[in-house]
């Protein structure tokens, strides 16, 4: 539960429950409180809170492991693989994805593209009436994350590729011996596109209508909040998840050198949109490594096919080659991960605590709650512990949380201010006027903290290792 954003959207369904209404404006911030806000998880959110209210944070990570658990064991289904390979790779691909998984509304979102995925592979092996599940998928994905629009992007790109591989065998007939997956006939691809269309049509069924689609179009085109926010950056060979997810591309491409020879344009072309993809955002991996996880599993089956010969016969036909196979991957996988679902269990069973022993300042949240008369009206945070700052403090209204990036109004444009004051050395403090703050809750050590204590008309109230709280006079 350490996603920045994950408590704001708890909050809201926690609200949301209480209330049974969907707020028209922010009620979170002092800073944006006229921005029309949409929330474009709100069904999620609400799950989410009825969840944690009954269960309480271990329900929340069950329901979120489980979503990413399906999305992997979906992705998997469709490889040329035996079932213990495909296990193996689920596994190993896992353990790859851990740095970029969690409580996060986008395993919403992987979980759906699987869907689209699978939908697609049944009808294109002429199972029909699958396809029609599509447009209620939709219906519901719009109503519980804003990232249906990467499952209509994906439905696009099948059509397009299809599209175009109909039209190649058209002018060179020949090839269709080569091609190694169905490719749809013109009566296929014109169902699907129709099912595309009303599938776009049946988002507009959301508490929002039009303005849901407005919201992700302005964010996603938004380039100073792609160029800021770090999960919209490129992947980094710097971070220890960045140089591990490069070494499996690599290794993924040395096999499917060494071992792929089947011709298959679709396939290839969603390989390589979402390859491009995850290389340009690291938000994106999940979904190449879900893509990728069939064209792993059988890459991993065409080498143990060349590994067999060096395996006793009796082994191979008893089975116990593959048990062998499964053991040394569970081994190796609790090894590797045993401290993580630890700390996983301590985050669900024992929350408060687990804080603790992460950068989020637990220590100042409840000094805050037994002090709050002596603070002011306004707060001034970072923009990391906006989302926490909700969660642990209800009714508190923060200066910026992970919804805001791309929000303007007249004047204040608050991730813009946030980094002038924040990032800039001196900072900014005319931003603090501006929003006429008045207490704030800073990183230690930072540059606005060492600025803020050298301002007379700011008095420090508290510190610890993480944070101090300053008041202005």
């Amino acid at each position: 539960l350490v996603d920045p954003d994950f408590g704001w959207h708890l909050r809201t369904g926690l609200d949301l429950i209480a209330t049974g209404r969907l707020p028209k404006t922010d009620p979170y911030s002092h800073t944006m409180p006229d921005w029309p806000w949409v929330e474009h998880a709100w069904l999620m959110d609400g799950i989410i809170g009825l969840i944690y209210s009954g269960l309480g944070g271990v329900g929340v990570i069950v329901l979120f492991a489980a979503v990413i658990a399906s999305a992997l064991i979906m992705g998997a289904a469709s490889a040329r693989a035996s079932r213990t390979i495909r296990f193996i790779s689920v596994a190993a691909v896992a353990w790859i994805a851990l740095p970029f998984l969690g409580a996060r509304m986008q395993m919403v979102t992987l979980l759906g593209v699987a869907i689209v995925l699978w939908l697609w592979r049944t009808y294109r092996d002429e199972r029909l009436t699958h396809l029609w599940a599509m447009p209620m998928l939709f219906l519901l994905w719009a109503n519980v994350h804003g990232g249906f629009t990467a499952g209509l992007f994906t439905v696009g790109v099948i059509l397009m590729a299809s599209g175009i591989a109909r039209l190649t065998i058209m002018q060179w007939p020949s090839l269709s011996r080569r091609i190694a997956e169905p490719i749809l006939s013109w009566p296929q691809i014109r169902h699907l596109a129709l099912v595309f269309v009303i599938s776009i049509l049946i988002t507009l069924i959301n508490p929002y209508g039009w303005r849901l689609h407005g919201e992700i179009y302005a964010s996603l085109t938004d380039r100073f909040m792609l160029d800021t926010l770090r999960e919209w950056q490129s992947v980094s060979l710097y971070t220890r998840a960045g140089a591990i997810y490069v070494i499996y591309v690599v290794t993924l491409a040395g096999a499917l050198v060494a071992w792929y020879r089947r011709v298959e344009p679709v396939r290839w072309a969603v390989f390589a949109v979402f390859l491009l993809l995850s290389l340009r955002h690291s938000r994106n991996v999940p979904f190449f490594l879900l893509v990728s996880l069939p064209v792993w599993a059988e890459m991993l089956s065409a080498s143990a096919t060349r590994m067999s010969a060096w395996v006793p016969a009796e082994w191979i036909a008893r089975g116990r080659a593959a048990f062998a196979g499964s053991l040394l991957m569970a081994i190796t996988l609790v090894l590797l991960g045993s401290g993580h679902l630890e700390r996983v269990a301590r985050c669900g069973l024992a929350t408060d605590d687990f804080f603790r022993d992460t950068e989020y300042p637990i220590e100042a949240v409840h000094w805050v709650q037994a002090h709050r008369g002596q603070l002011g009206s306004n707060l001034y945070n970072d923009y990391g512990l906006g989302g926490f700052l909700l969660w642990w403090l209800p009714g508190e209204k923060i200066f910026i949380d992970g919804r805001m990036p791309a929000w303007r109004v007249g004047d204040r444009w608050i991730l813009y201010d946030y980094l002038v004051l924040a990032n800039r050395d001196p900072p900014e403090f005319g931003v603090l006027n501006k929003y006429l703050v008045d207490w704030a809750i800073v990183g230690r050590e930072t540059t606005l903290e060492r600025a803020m204590a050298s301002q007379p008309e700011w008095r420090k109230v508290y510190e610890d290792l993480k944070v101090r709280i300053y008041v202005k006079a």
